[in-house]
Parts: structure tokens; sequence; C-alpha cells
């Protein structure tokens, strides 16, 4: 009985964990096995703060788990039109659509039992989809990008993906 109580408790903790990304995203990484994938808790969010400033602090304070995934939009099963129409048959609501440093941002909320957010940062060559369970404010959305786009680590392996460091490469050749 004491057996059947542990696996009944493990498999619960795994599930809660298991659903809470959109399936939409989970599809769209699974067709393009060569994206970038990173996931990110709350306590990752925090080292990205590494100027200890206390409005990014209360920036993520709501953000239980964040999915980051690098689509390369020149691949030929890439459809735009569709992942957003996958998304909204997922009970996402479109909320904003704004522009920031020539990117597109798409931001769609899901209410419910499994509510979320979702963020589709839209350049020339490249798809990044921030696939958040929690929430943070519209307004600072852009702030968290950048955030992580600057974090040294998480940066670093943003711009290998996306080839935007290849020209100082060059140079230090």
């Amino acid at each position: 009985m004491l057996f059947r109580s542990v696996i009944i408790t493990i498999c619960f903790c795994y599930s809660s964990f298991a659903y809470a990304q959109s399936l939409t995203t989970e599809k769209l990484h699974k067709n393009h096995k060569d994206a970038l994938s990173l996931y990110m808790y709350h306590n990752t969010l925090r080292m990205l703060n590494q100027n200890d400033d206390p409005d990014f602090d209360a920036l993520i304070k709501d953000i239980e788990k964040m999915k980051l995934l690098l689509i390369n939009k020149n691949a030929p099963s890439f459809n735009y039109k569709k992942l957003v129409s996958d998304y909204k048959a997922e009970a996402f609501e479109e909320v904003m659509t704004s522009r920031h440093q020539g990117k597109n941002f798409d931001v769609f909320f899901k209410e419910g039992k499994d509510k979320g957010m979702l963020v589709l940062v839209n350049d020339s060559a490249s798809l990044y989809v921030l696939d958040i369970v929690g929430t943070i404010a519209l307004d600072k959305i852009t702030k968290l990008y950048n955030t992580i786009d600057d974090s040294s680590d998480i940066g670093k392996k943003i711009k290998a993906f996306t080839g935007s460091g290849n020209e100082a490469k060059g140079k230090d050749k």
C-alpha cells in the first residue's frame, strides 16, 4: 500500500510539471528539432538579475517557469499563421501586438485552469517563443526579453543560434 501511494505521488508531481507548457509549443519544438530550447524556472530568472535590480525582481515575481524556444523561420515547415491559429485553438487570446528594436511582439493570455502567457517575438529570420507559466506586466515584456538577450550565457546561445555574433567571430581570426 505504501509503495502504491509513493508511485501515485510521483506520477502526480511529474504530471503537474508536464502539463504546464502549451501543447502547441511542445508540438512546435518536436517539429523543429534543431530549435534552441531553454527552460527557466523562477530561480533561474532571478540569477539573470546580476545588478540586483528590484524592478526586475518585481517583473518576474509571478513567473513560475518559462520555456524559450528559438525557431529558424526559413525552415520549409514554418507557418506563422497556422502557429497562431493553433495557439488560439488552445484558448489563448491575443491581447497585444507591438514593435521593439525591429522585432514584432505578439502577446497572448490563457485564462482558466491552465492559465499562462505566451510571447511570440518575430524578426526577419527567427521566431522566439516565450511560453510562460504565470504572468508579467504587458509593459515589461520588452525588458524581460532584453534581459534574457543580454544575459552572458543565454545571450551567447541565442546569438550563436541566430548567427548574429558571426561578424565579431570573423574579425578575431
